[in-house]
């Protein structure tokens, strides 16, 4: 164990000059909530340095966020130094210790559920919430950095060390939930933890924001295919699926943005197969697959070629909750974009960058 002096040289070492903590904590927590939204649409193993980045710059918000309690502890704790803003700087330190602690106790594998959100969610929400407060905060006292502060060298070296600091703590996490066996080790590389079995009861139903329409009657529901096509389609269930037989079969990880994956064998048609049958333009670059609730999602064609509009799971018709009638099935994709209730196949000549919109609002009445 080391003695406290020696934690304090070390500290002292690697602690930023104090006007640029504030303002490093405000970049970080932006670079964090950035990586943090962009990784979920990152469903390949290639992806893997995006969460690395999101971890390390984690754990060095710890060590800044150390630095700046350490200054205004006695304005906190000492009541009489109270000031209309002390109760932003306290929401403030809440939002970051919550998102901090829900996103180091994910890593090490704990798996709890509260209320409808796992912890994991728990932890992208206090993520959001922290960067209007953090911004906020710094406003109430706003001071920018000086000229001495930017010592070069030294201010890079110190930085750097952070950032390795927080490299090293996580790898070090990685290797002792290893040996130690925790549920941390099942982890896929973004994080999400395995849910074991075969069929509709092996993973979790869940939703993205409002999505969640009436129970689909299969023989009143039809899939159209149309757009930039040569012969528009419209398929009943019963063409997709021939005496209880769905036509394709393929195995494929589903990675929920909730924070767990499955390895399921699904089986429906292939997308490849609906846009031969129907003709795609030459032009076309984009297929669209739009749910009953008006949520879509596009894939480049080539992509989407390599898809399955999937009817069962293992051996049974998809549930409702599990997009039932047909949802799709997107390899490398994230659960978001494996598109529930298929209703229409949509090929089209550009990309659908409003598909984030209807992510949000699909589902509301």
């Amino acid at each position: 164990m080391w003695p406290s002096s020696r934690l304090r040289d070390v500290a002292d070492a690697v602690r930023p000059p104090t006007r640029l903590v504030d303002w490093s904590l405000l970049a970080l927590v932006v670079v964090e909530a950035a990586s943090g939204l962009r990784s979920f649409t990152v469903g390949s193993p290639s992806g893997w340095p995006l969460f690395w980045l999101h971890r390390i710059v984690g754990l060095t918000i710890v060590a800044l966020l150390g630095f700046k309690l350490a200054r205004v502890r006695h304005r906190l704790t000492d009541r009489s130094r109270w000031r209309p803003t002390t109760a932003l700087s306290v929401a403030t330190l809440v939002a970051a210790v919550g998102a901090l602690a829900t996103g180091i106790a994910w890593v090490l594998g704990l798996d709890a559920r509260l209320w409808l959100w796992t912890l994991l969610s728990v932890h992208v929400g206090f993520g959001l919430v922290l960067v209007p407060l953090v911004a906020a905060h710094l406003a109430t006292r706003f001071r920018l950095p000086r000229r001495r502060d930017f010592h070069r060298r030294r201010t890079t070296l110190k930085y750097a060390a952070l950032l390795l600091g927080g490299a090293v703590v996580y790898r070090a996490q990685e290797v002792a939930n290893d040996v130690l066996e925790t549920p941390g080790a099942d982890r896929r590389f973004t994080g999400s933890q395995p849910r074991q079995g075969d069929g509709n009861s092996a993973f979790p139903v869940t939703s993205w924001v409002a999505d969640d329409p009436d129970p689909i009657d299969p023989g009143e529901w039809s899939l159209a295919v149309r757009g930039a096509v040569e012969t528009p389609l419209s398929l009943a269930y019963d063409e997709v699926v021939v005496d209880g037989e769905a036509l394709s079969e393929r195995e494929a990880l589903l990675d929920c943005t909730s924070g767990w994956y499955t390895v399921q064998r699904w089986r429906g048609i292939r997308v490849g197969d609906l846009l031969d049958a129907a003709g795609v333009d030459e032009g076309a670059r984009f297929v669209r697959f739009v749910s009953v609730t008006g949520y879509r999602w596009s894939l480049p064609v080539e992509e989407a070629r390599d898809a399955l509009l999937a009817t069962h799971v293992a051996d049974e018709g998809l549930s409702h909750g599990h997009g039932g009638p047909m949802r799709l099935v997107a390899p490398g994709r994230r659960g978001f974009q494996w598109v529930k209730w298929v209703e229409r196949v949509e090929v089209r000549r550009r990309d659908d960058p409003a598909q984030w919109l209807a992510t949000l609002v699909s589902g509301f009445e």
